[in-house]
C-alpha cells in the first residue's frame, strides 16, 4: 500500500486527512487572533458597519469570515460572498442585486438605484440585516471602492443599508489611508489586523488538526513544530503546507514520529524556489 492510503494507514488516521480546508465551522481551530478577528466581524454585522481585515496571504481572514457568518440566524440575516473582486463595481453591484433575488438591468445607471432599492427591502420589508464580504479586497480599483462607498450612503447617513466587510492583503489598509480614500476611510467602524499564530499556538493548532483526523497523541516532535512555526511565521496556511510535507517526509522513511529531519525535509520542499 502506497500513497495516500498508505500514508494514512500507516499514522492511523481516520477517514479524512489532518490540516485539510474542508472544515465546518465548529470544527476550526480557534487562536487568540482568530478568535478577535471572528468576534470584531461579528460586531460589524450587528451593527452594519465597514469593517477592514488585513493580514498576510494565509493568514485566516477567510476562515474568521467563515465562522463569524456561519453563527449568523438566517432567517434574520442576508450574507453575500464575494471572492472575485475582478468582476470590478458593475459586476459587485450585478453580484449584490442576484444574492437579493432580482435580475440586474443593463445600464449601470439603472442597476445602482436597484441594488440601493433591494438592499432597502431586504431591511425594511423582510426585517433581515444583510452583509457583504468581498474577499481580497485590496484589488479593488479606485472606482469600485468609491462605489461601495456611495452604496452605504444610500440613506444619507440615517441608517445603514448594509454591513460590509473587507479582506485583504495590508496594501489595503495603507491604500485606504490615501487622501483620494479619505471619504470611506471615515465610514470605516473597525480595522483589525490579523497576524500569524504566536509561538505557544502552533503545537495546539498542529495538535488539533491531528484529532480531527483521529491522532490524539503525539504525532510531531517538539523540535518540528517549533522548526515550522519559525519558517511559517505562524501563518496557519503554511503551518498546514509544512505539516503536511513533513508527514510525507517522516513516511517515505517509515518514521512513527515526524521529527525535525522530516519537518527540515518539508521546509526545503515548500520553500525551495
Amino acid at each position: 500500500m502506497s500513497g495516500i492510503e498508505g500514508l494514512r494507514a500507516h499514522y492511523g488516521f481516520g477517514s479524512r486527512m489532518p490540516f485539510g480546508k474542508d472544515l465546518a465551522p465548529s470544527m476550526l481551530h480557534v487562536s487568540r487572533c482568530h478568535g478577535e478577528a471572528t468576534a470584531r466581524i461579528s460586531w460589524c454585522v450587528s451593527e452594519s458597519a465597514i469593517g477592514v481585515i488585513t493580514g498576510e496571504c494565509g493568514s485566516g481572514k477567510t476562515v474568521a469570515a467563515r465562522a463569524a457568518l456561519s453563527a449568523l440566524d438566517a432567517s434574520r440575516h442576508t450574507t453575500i460572498y464575494l471572492g472575485a473582486p475582478g468582476v470590478g463595481l458593475r459586476g459587485i453591484y450585478a453580484a449584490i442585486t442576484t444574492a437579493l433575488g432580482g435580475t440586474p438591468r443593463f445600464h449601470t445607471a439603472s442597476l445602482i438605484p436597484q441594488t440601493q432599492d433591494l438592499l432597502a427591502t431586504e431591511a425594511e420589508e423582510r426585517g433581515k440585516k444583510t452583509t457583504v464580504v468581498i474577499d481580497e479586497a485590496h484589488l479593488l480599483d479606485a472606482e469600485t471602492l468609491e462605489g461601495l462607498r456611495c452604496l452605504s450612503n444610500a440613506a444619507m447617513d440615517s441608517v445603514a443599508p448594509f454591513g460590509l466587510i473587507l479582506l485583504g492583503q495590508p496594501v489595503l489598509r495603507r491604500r485606504l489611508r490615501l487622501g483620494s480614500f479619505a471619504a470611506l476611510d471615515q465610514r470605516v467602524g473597525l480595522r483589525y489586523v490579523m497576524s500569524g499564530l504566536e509561538g505557544s499556538e502552533t503545537g495546539p493548532y498542529i495538535s488539533h488538526h491531528l484529532s480531527l483526523a483521529g491522532r490524539s497523541d503525539t504525532l510531531f516532535s517538539d523540535d518540528a513544530v517549533a522548526l515550522i512555526h519559525q519558517v511559517s511565521r505562524g501563518l496557519p496556511r503554511m503551518v498546514n503546507n509544512l505539516a503536511v510535507q513533513a508527514l510525507v517526509a517522516a513516511f517515505a522513511e517509515r518514521k512513527a514520529i515526524v521529527d525535525e529531519s522530516s519537518a527540515r525535509a518539508a521546509v526545503a520542499e515548500v520553500t525551495e524556489c
